[in-house]
Formats: C-alpha cells, structure tokens, sequence
C-alpha cells in the first residue's frame, strides 16, 4: 500500500417542478391531476426552505474541488505543486470554489435537479510534495483547521460559494477530517510537515516531540479490530487525540468556525477511526450550535455488515455514508456478483439494521473506489444503478462526473478533472428527472420500500407515503426482455406514463383494482410511474436531529398535519410547540429522563399519525468522559461493560451497557478503557459487568460516583470490586 495513500473511504424551483409535469405527460386519473395542482402550489415554499436536518428530498452532487472546475487561475499553486496539463493525477489542478461558483451560475447543477453541494475538506493543508509526486490536493492532509485552503480560495471566495449556492436554493456540504493531520514519520521528525497542527497560524505541535500528548502514539493499525482501528494511525497519517482536552475544543471550534460560513451540512471522515463517544458528544456539540445534516463515512467491504457501524448510526446523532447499498449496487449493476434478489435482500436488510435508513446516503462511486462506469462497456449499467440510486430510500449523491460517464480505477485514477460539462448525456437528462420526482412526490422522498416483482434480472418495488406512490421497474439484462404479470400496485386505476419519458426505454402501464395490465419490460429497460395526492391523515416522514437534550428544538417534517396547532408526543409527554404548519413542526424536546422515545403527532382534530421511533433523549450537553476499570481479570468469552445512571450509560440496564470495552492498545488487560459521551457537569453512578453475551456478572460493592467535567474531556480510573 503506498504510504501517502488515505486509507479507503469513503430546490429545485417550482419552476422545474413544473416543467417536469408540464413536459412529461404523465396520463393520469382526474385526482392525480387535482395532486399536481397541490404540488405546484407548494413546491414553491418547499424549494426555497433550506432545512438542514431533512435532506431527504435532496440529490447531493460530491465534487473533488480541486479537480472540477478552474474558475480562477490566480489562486493556483505553483511549481511542483501544480500541474497545468492536469496528466500527473497527484499534482494540483486548479479546481476552486470560484470554479463551482461560476457552475452554480451557469445552471449546470440545477439543470441537472441537484439541490445539494458535497465539496472537499476546505481547510488549510500541508504544503508538501512528496517523493512520488503526491500533493494535498484532496483536501485530507489538513494543517489549519481555522484557514481556507488559499489554492481553493479565500474565506470571501468560499462566502460567495455558499451565498451564490443558496441563492440558487441549493445546500453546501464540507468534508471534515477530525481524525488526524498530515503524513508524519515516528522516526524522522523532519518528514514533510511531520502532522503540524496550527490555530489560526499559530502552531500548536506536531507528531514529534508530542508532550502535549495532542496525538495517540501507538503505530499504524492493522485493521484487525475496532480498537486497533480507533487508537493507532491510519497508514502514516498523525491520529489525532481527541480524548485530549485541547484538541477536543480546537476541533470543536473550527467545525463551528465553517458553520457560520452557513454551511448545510457535514461529512465527517474516517468515523470508524475516532472514539465512538467522543464522536457522540461532537454531534452534540454541533446541534447546540446550529443543527446540519451530519453523516459519516466508515467504509464496509463487498457483503460485509459490522454491527458496531449500525451502532453508530442508531446512537452517535450523525448518519452515515451507506457502504452495505454502494457494494451491493455495484455486484448487481456493474461487476455481475449478485442477482436483483440480493438487491432487495440488502434493502430489507437494511431497513431491520438501521433505525434511520432514509438519512443514509446513498451511492454508487466516489473518491475512494473505482468509476463506475467501465470504459468501453454499454453506459446503460450505470444509467440503471443511477435509476435505482434515486428512487430508492435514503439520500442519494452523485460523484462528480458521473453524469459524463468519466472512467479511472483506483486512487487518483478515480479523481481526474472533470472531463466535460455536457447536459445531453442521458445520465444527465435521467438524474434530473428522477431528482425533480424526488422534490414532488414524497413517495419518494419518506416512502417505505416493497417489492412488487422480482426475479434474478427484474426488481420492481413500490415506494409509499400517505396518499402518495411510485413504482419503479428495472431490468438489468440488456439482451432479453420480461413478460410481467401478477404485479399488484397501490397506484389508483388509471394509465400511467414513464416518469421518464421512454428515456431508458420504460412503457407505460395501466392499472386496473390494485392489478397492472399485463406488460413487456424491455431489455435493460428503467421506468418509474407515480401519482401524487393530499395526505390527509397526519403522516410522519422525518425528525431531525434524532438525539437531541430536553429544550432544544426539533424538527418534524410531513403531511396532513392540519393549519390548526395539534399536539405532539414523546412518549406520553407533550412537546412545547413552536410553530405548526401542514407539513412541518417545530416542537421543543420536552424534559423528560434520557433514553430512547416515540414521537407522535396529533391533529387539532384529534387524528393521531404514524410512530416514529428511537428518538434518542439526551440527560443535557454532552463531554466525552473515558471510564477505566483495573484488575478486572474475564473468563473465556467475556468481556467488561460499563452501565450508569443516565440514559447514556443505559439507565441500569445491562442489555443496555456501553462496551464491550477495550484492553489492547491505550490500556492492557486486564486494564479496561472506553470513551464514552456523558452528561456534563452531572454526578452520575456506576459500575461495570462481565458478560458471556448469556450471563451477567455485576461488580460488587457500592456504585462508583463521579462529577463529570462542565466542558472538555476527563479520565475517570477505578479498580474492580470483588
């Protein structure tokens, strides 16, 4: 592996609204027509709403910045940094946010139904060039989290980014790396900038002579467990302590730093490297801030699930980047591992593993895996995977250039510069089609996934929400057409025209008592028929953020709430309203104990909605606390857990224990450590248990007692009681 390589990761207008019913035709029943009045009379309000904790409805365009689009040649870099011919793949090429900005203009993004921007890591990095050639052009080698990278451009140019993208109705996304620094050498201290870190310009230290203990120390990991992977470098990168209470605020006050800028969003990096709890108790410092749509990416193999990253994206308060649906999108479309069968498989088993499936992002490539379109092969494979991509759950993002059919394998073959900007590729006209479905049709957007029809080629599923329904037919087989029948639809009677327009050779249908008329799906065939109604009945799509503390404000996106304030629930305990609308609350987190919550919603009329379900109540803020036990000596098969007083510590419940702990790497067995996201300034009790995952064995003596700390990061060290 070479050594500079970062490790595998991972509103629309009313106007366009109209266009796409305008232009498409879709034959519908007289009702459906009477819908898209409603949606039109909406759609305008919808778009405009910058909602940063619902992005359901948004289709999110990844770039690489540096390899998009020069839009302002006085900021590139010069010398053995920068490469003018854009042909030496790990050099600068001079993409900047001038560049997206100038795109954002032009139109391409939203000719295309993008409504959100995910752009590279924009801080400061390392000046660097490394023996081979490798610069920081990826944005991951970070130096100051507190200045712009300047050959992306200035805190005015990123301004101005973000002014001109919202003023499109458009949402921006920033990369952040709180994981490490730079490349650095435990034995050369001169080794490129060896992991120097700097506020605002001022250095802080570096990964040699470290007596701060700002990074952990404990060589490269292995990968060959969660605890290896946490607390040891990845590759050469400098892992950076965030137990440290230093480097605990500095991160802090940097992401709060890029989101007054007024980004939207966040991806964090490197999620599966970082203290759960620490990670936990950012999140939380995040909302008190200003709540942005957070996801995280923590890379998963081909078939390969890991309860510990369901676990974080059910607990941490961030969602995640969804590897389990690229992976299986990629067997089933482009390298012919699996049938359709294991399409749905992963849909439904998804949906039973994460408590939030419609937050995940989904995907198909992007900067550390290879294209998805193979050069020389039908484009008709990817057009398939995109169809799937945007109609299913979740929030879908497209890797830059994709929509080009932009080919390269491997890291930096994967980033070259954009290739061209041409809005007639049928990837193009297709991605904005189904993106402005995506705004319309809240099937879409909050629907529960069923499947219709499915054979080893054919996957049809149905996606519903209240009133609201679509169905999409895929046929992967590019040689040999499908004579369907037996499919049955909520759609109501009527004739149905592909959303699409016959872009990838879809048919129309028509509908008869539940019952689709019997018909032929083309080879390689895609369509998608839809219909629209008014929800009437309180119906619950999204709430956001889902781990929030008693007196902060929730957000409760939907339909069918009535215009009369109704009530909502947590649990049996009603929310303080703060404003009330057809198709959004805002509702403050009543004070009820911490732990995990129903929420509810009922109309002035008394009409009750669907349930949503694990809303995760916080005891107050949040620190990042690391709990170690001494002498607690296991049998085989067991392993030490930690369980408290507070709903973050499981409220004395031992199915509900923090752990298992770890011994291996900061501390040794039979020594036991865990970082863990606690409530700050509080007086908690605890003890620890053994368990074979079938009998618990508790901790005797009385519960330990500790006053966390009111803000930074603390240690608390204990002996086991026999």
């Amino acid at each position: 592996m070479n050594r500079f390589k970062k490790f595998s990761k991972q509103f629309i207008t009313s106007t366009l609204v109209l266009s796409l019913i305008l232009s498409s035709a879709y034959f519908l029943p007289a009702s459906a027509h009477r819908a898209y009045a409603n949606v039109i009379a909406t759609s305008s309000t919808a778009s405009t709403s910058l909602n940063d904790t619902d992005f359901d409805s948004d289709v999110i365009y990844e770039i690489v910045t540096d390899r998009f689009y020069d839009g302002d040649a006085t900021n590139n870099p010069t010398g053995a940094l920068y490469d003018s011919t854009h042909t030496s793949l790990k050099k600068y090429f001079g993409g900047d946010w001038q560049g997206i900005t100038d795109k954002i203009n032009d139109g391409y993004f939203t000719n295309m139904g993008i409504t959100a921007l995910w752009i590279s890591q924009p801080v400061e990095n390392i000046y660097t060039v490394f023996s081979d050639g490798s610069t920081s052009y990826h944005g991951y080698y970070a130096r100051d989290y507190k200045k712009t990278n300047p050959f992306f451009g200035s805190f005015s140019d990123f301004q101005n980014l973000i002014n001109t993208a919202h003023a499109h109705n458009m949402k921006v996304i920033v990369d952040f790396a709180a994981n490490h620094t730079s490349p650095s050498s435990s034995t050369d201290a001169s080794y490129a900038e060896n992991g120097n870190l700097y506020d605002n310009g001022t250095l802080l230290g570096g990964y040699a002579n470290d007596t701060n203990g700002y990074f952990n120390h404990y060589g490269g990991t292995d990968f060959s467990t969660l605890e290896n992977c946490i607390y040891k470098n990845l590759y050469d990168l400098s892992d950076l302590n965030q137990q440290n209470s230093t480097i605990d605020k500095y991160l802090k006050d940097a992401i709060n730093l890029w989101i007054d800028k007024g980004i939207d969003g966040i991806r964090l990096d490197a999620v599966k490297h970082m203290p759960f709890g620490w990670q936990k108790n950012f999140m939380n410092s995040i909302n008190n801030h200003k709540e942005v749509f957070t996801f995280g990416e923590w890379f998963l193999g081909t078939n390969e699930t890991d309860s510990n990253n369901s676990y974080y994206a059910n607990e941490s308060g961030a969602s995640l980047l969804d590897f389990r649906f690229a992976q299986k999108t990629r067997q089933v479309f482009r390298d012919g591992g699996d049938t359709m069968k294991g399409l749905d498989s992963m849909i439904s088993s998804t949906a039973a593993d994460y408590n939030f499936n419609n937050d995940l992002v989904t995907f198909i490539d992007n900067h550390d895996m290879d294209r998805f379109y193979k050069a020389g092969t039908s484009t008709r494979n990817t057009e398939e995977a995109l169809a799937f991509t945007l109609t299913s759950r979740g929030v879908p993002a497209i890797y830059y250039g994709t929509e080009q059919y932009m080919t390269g394998n491997g890291d930096p073959n994967n980033r070259a510069m954009m290739t061209g900007f041409n809005t007639n590729t049928t990837a193009y006209k297709e991605v904005k089609a189904l993106a402005d479905l995506r705004k319309s049709n809240p099937a879409i957007e909050y629907g529960s996934t069923t499947q219709k029809w499915l054979n080893d080629d054919v996957y049809i599923y149905e996606r519903k929400f209240g009133n609201n329904t679509a169905l999409v037919a895929i046929n992967r087989n590019q040689s040999s057409s499908y004579n369907i029948s037996g499919l049955y639809t909520s759609l109501p009677n009527g004739t149905y025209t592909d959303v699409l327009g016959g872009l990838l050779n879809g048919n129309s249908i028509s509908v008869n008592s539940t019952a689709v008329s019997n018909f032929t799906l083309g080879a390689g065939a895609v369509a998608v028929w839809q219909y629209t109604a008014n929800t009437t009945t309180p119906t619950i799509g999204h709430v956001g953020p889902n781990t929030l503390q008693p007196g902060k404000n929730v957000t409760i996106d939907g339909s069918g709430f009535g215009t009369s304030t109704g009530t909502v629930k947590f649990g049996t305990t009603n929310a303080t309203i703060v404003s009330w609308s057809d198709s959004q609350i805002v509702a403050t987190v009543p004070q009820v104990s911490s732990g995990k919550y129903d929420v509810k919603v009922t109309t002035s009329g008394g009409v009750t909605s669907n349930t949503f379900s694990n809303f995760n109540v916080l005891t107050s803020n949040q620190v990042s606390v690391r709990f170690v036990v001494n002498n607690a000596t296991t049998n085989l098969g067991q392993n030490v857990y930690l369980v408290g007083s507070v709903g973050e510590l499981g409220n004395w419940d031992a199915k509900k224990a923090i752990g298992s702990m770890f011994n291996t790497v900061v501390y040794q067995y039979p020594t036991w450590y865990y970082d863990v996201s606690v409530p700050a300034g509080t007086q908690i009790q605890f003890k620890f248990v053994k368990s074979d995952g079938t009998t618990v064995t508790w901790e005797g003596g009385s519960n330990h007692t500790y006053t966390t700390p009111t803000s930074g990061t603390a240690t608390v060290n204990v002996n086991w009681q026999q």
